[in-house]
């Protein structure tokens, strides 16, 4: 018996590690951390045009290099670019019917209006408006009709592979929504995807109608992602739990991810966020991640990205789910630099990607690249290379042009004239110098390069509310509990552990131009998995 309780003691106290992976355009990179969320080993592969392969190939060479047994890692991490591709791409989308609640109070403007010919041939031309909805504070506009919803699904029939449901003002109130989906599973079979778009946006009808025909379409994709996750794992005979990266910074499970595909759309970035407040022990800062290609720049408030407040474009399209407030420029590890018959210096925003190293001159090649100025300037070194077939003074310059446009993208990002800390992150930071203007500080810490994966894998889970209230019928106090406990639900829906989670930010806003003393309640809540 006491031999039977010290080999489980043992096995409990074996080292529980966990892989978080990062698929960008040019690289995908893997990041293996120990339980105490120190980075063990990282590597950095191609991302291959099946990204599939990239992933198998990163978490390959993390074991083989690292000798970590399979058996002891328990959690996989993987924030992907596939959805955004899948848009961008207009690819592998799948076809969506689309029941907007909204009858006769919104018919002036069609579903999909600002939508192009080829994004709304890829997902189909079931777009309907039927009766309902509700007003700003849950009085009903008009009542929907069952039979209306029914004769509609059944022109979907054998035509959609899922469908999105939108009502008038349905984040204050869900029911129709829901009476809509019932149907919607009662005539299409049980196993029919339906996506509420209370569930998805906030209160603009029109943006938040887009983003859940978008999340809709995206569920086939999402699928694959996981289950080619899953299979890169096993192959490998890693038992472990797995989670897909939202793009606020925290972590939600697979199965939560196959029904919120679009929730992981510019998870990239925000993983270097977290990645960067992680290494360099910093909740409140600015974030700089320079890749190959770009430059993206973050604001870190409270450990999180900061999200943005306005209407997001996705492929073309206004939403209005959820996104990070991110600055991109066309400045990256391989962006080339050129000069003019006047003798002008030019640097971007064309990039030689990962050809980085046969294309750029210190390697033989024939393209001034920003990594050629940043070696020729001392500020990195490339064993086996030689900077001496560079011109110092091109290379001055261009390095003063790609400061320039590093400061004036900081200043852009920052709320205050205030100087701000700013942590570099990205193989690409070597082509900053030791100081800017707007700059208190930066800070380059260990591990920058692979910042995206390790955040990847840090595990937080988070949850969201977002409703309007009349305080003509509820007291200020009771609105803010109901809010955070709804936050709270989400983020144990979605993997976090009940016990673990967090308010993280609470706002409200009075509305002026609705009536009733409406007051409009963000909380966000997160906690370990």
């Amino acid at each position: 018996m006491n031999s039977t309780v010290n080999n489980t003691s043992a096995a409990d106290k074996r080292e529980a590690y966990r892989i978080g992976i990062d698929v960008g355009g040019t690289n995908t990179d893997a990041a293996l951390l120990d339980s105490g969320l120190r980075c063990v080993h990282k590597v950095k592969v191609h991302t291959t045009a099946d990204v599939n392969e990239g992933i198998v190939e990163a978490v390959r060479r993390l074991l083989q290099e690292s000798g970590v047994d399979a058996a002891d890692i328990r959690y996989a991490m993987l924030g992907t670019t596939h959805c955004t591709n899948a848009i961008v791409e207009r690819k592998h989308l799948g076809r969506v019917g689309l029941i907007r609640i909204g009858a006769p109070a919104t018919t002036a403007v069609p579903p999909l209006a600002d939508w192009d010919d080829s994004l709304r041939a890829a997902v189909g031309p079931h777009s309907y408006i039927a009766a309902g909805g509700y007003e700003y504070d849950g009085r009903m506009i008009a009542k929907p009709d069952a039979v209306e919803i029914t004769a509609l699904c059944r022109r979907m029939a054998g035509e959609v592979d899922a469908v999105a449901v939108c009502g008038v003002f349905a984040p204050v109130n869900r029911a129709q929504e829901k009476l809509a989906g019932d149907i919607v599973r009662e005539v299409l079979g049980p196993d029919m995807p339906v996506t509420f778009s209370s569930e998805i946006g906030t209160i603009g009808l029109l943006e938040r109608e887009n983003a859940s025909v978008l999340n809709a379409a995206l569920l086939q994709v999402i699928a694959g992602v996981v289950q080619g996750f899953e299979e890169a794992l096993n192959g490998f005979g890693i038992d472990a739990q797995l989670y897909i990266c939202q793009n606020d910074g925290t972590l939600m499970k697979s199965e939560y991810a196959l029904r919120y595909p679009i929730l992981t759309i510019a998870c990239g970035p925000t993983n270097s966020i977290r990645g960067a407040a992680h290494l360099s022990g910093l909740s409140d800062a600015l974030v700089v991640d320079i890749g190959g290609t770009t430059t993206d720049i973050g604001v870190l408030v409270q450990g999180f990205p900061r999200q943005s407040s306005a209407a997001v474009e996705l492929g073309g399209i206004r939403t209005n789910f959820r996104m990070p407030d991110i600055l991109s420029i066309g400045l990256g590890g391989g962006t080339i630099v050129r000069v003019d018959g006047a003798g002008s210096v030019t640097v971007g925003p064309d990039s030689v990607g990962y050809g980085l190293t046969k294309r750029g001159r210190i390697f033989g090649g024939d393209t001034l690249t920003t990594t050629d100025v940043a070696v020729k300037l001392g500020r990195a070194i490339w064993p086996g290379t030689d900077a001496a077939v560079l011109d110092e003074a091109v290379c001055r310059e261009a390095d003063e042009v790609m400061q320039r446009a590093l400061e004036d993208a900081i200043d852009r990002m920052k709320t205050s004239a205030d100087e701000v800390d700013v942590i570099l992150v990205g193989g690409g930071s070597i082509l900053v110098p030791e100081q800017l203007a707007g700059a208190r500080r930066i800070i380059r810490p260990d591990h920058y390069d692979a910042a995206n994966a390790i955040g990847a894998a840090l595990g937080e889970v988070s949850g969201e509310s977002e409703r309007i209230y009349s305080l003509d019928d509820w007291k200020y106090d009771d609105v803010i509990q109901d809010a955070k406990q709804r936050a709270i639900d989400e983020a144990a829906a979605a993997g976090a552990n009940a016990e673990t989670v967090q308010i993280v930010s609470v706002e409200d806003i009075p509305i002026a131009y609705l009536p009733g003393n409406a007051l409009l309640v963000k909380v966000k809540a997160a906690g370990k998995l």
